[in-house]
């Protein structure tokens, strides 16, 4: 009987063993605004670190919005729904839609340029978000992108910000960097377009300054070819917020690692969920550093001579 007993013993402790480790496997919600470049590498940055700091106890579940406000919210809400046990947000408006759908699943973000205007927490920001918020932000020293187009076009008078003014953060980068052009002696106006119907449209109309500029804009990242297609004829040179948009359409940028970032966030991620972190109290992390980079084929038709420092695209 004594026997018995301890073999059930055993297979209780077994069982409870099987169990606990199958509560280890944890479920990840991700939701990216829309595909291009810089987006998808945060993501494949976010899904490598976790990968192999847990192996096959993390799982994902992967959703694109397709550029659709509305549908981040829809995913989100079916993330809340199936109780996962985070939520990583690729963009701004997919961080805002997870911030409405919960206030109990931690929320990462990455690609996100400035949090205290995408949770419109500018008045009390301190770096850190007091809530189930944290992430990485994709943003650039701007005063040093208004400093590169000093550097590559000095006899250039005026300069158009060319952005989407249904993006936060592209208005917020657009605020900061219209001032430090201001300062460097340039005139500066504004082409917002409202969705991605506009975008030909306004590009035209920015061709009417000597050069460009795009700030880390989604929808202007999603439609570079048409851009292009504009500017380079009109013979522009356009400096932009990254290097999937300068590869695109641009002729330089100071640009970040879209995959340092991810990575970054998803060691955040490991740090919530197996070490337990206060997400809340959670510093945004920024990029390591910045690298100027260069479209040699752009610069080439454009006749821009490009100094030493900068790097060629691959």
């Amino acid at each position: 009987m004594k026997k018995i007993i301890a073999l059930a013993l055993a297979l209780l402790m077994a069982l409870a063993c099987v169990s606990a480790v199958a509560e280890e496997t944890y479920n990840i919600g991700i939701v990216q605004l829309v595909q291009h470049e810089a987006l998808d590498q945060a993501t494949k940055g976010f899904q490598d670190a976790l990968t192999e700091l847990m192996g096959d106890k993390v799982k994902f579940d992967l959703q694109n919005a397709s550029g659709d406000a509305p549908t981040c919210a829809t995913i989100v809400n079916g993330f809340v729904a199936a109780d996962v046990d985070l939520i990583m947000a690729n963009a701004t408006p997919a961080l805002q839609a997870a911030v409405a759908a919960t206030a109990d699943i931690p929320v990462l973000g990455t690609s996100i340029s400035h949090y205290g205007t995408a949770l419109d927490m500018n008045d009390n920001w301190q770096g850190f978000t007091g809530i189930n918020v944290s992430g990485t932000s994709d943003l650039s020293p701007l005063n040093e992108q208004a400093a590169m187009v000093k550097e590559l076009f000095p006899e250039a008078k005026s300069v158009a910000l060319l952005f989407c003014s249904a993006e936060a953060n592209s208005v917020y980068q657009v605020d900061v960097i219209e001032a430090e052009l201001n300062n460097l002696g340039y005139t500066t106006q504004r082409f917002a377009f409202t969705d991605s119907n506009d975008v030909a449209a306004l590009a035209e109309q920015a061709t009417a300054c000597d050069v460009i500029y795009i700030p880390t804009d989604n929808t202007a990242a999603t439609y570079t070819e048409t851009i292009a297609n504009v500017v380079l004829p009109a013979g522009k040179p356009t400096i932009t917020g990254e290097e999937g948009l300068c590869r695109g359409c641009g002729v330089a940028t100071l640009t970040i690692s879209y995959y340092d970032i991810g990575y970054k966030t998803g060691e955040m991620a490991y740090d919530i969920l197996v070490n337990g972190a206060d997400i809340s109290a959670m510093p945004i992390a920024f990029a390591p550093q910045f690298v100027k980079k260069y479209n040699a084929a752009n610069a080439e038709a454009l006749n821009v001579t490009v100094p030493e420092g900068y790097e060629a695209l691959e």
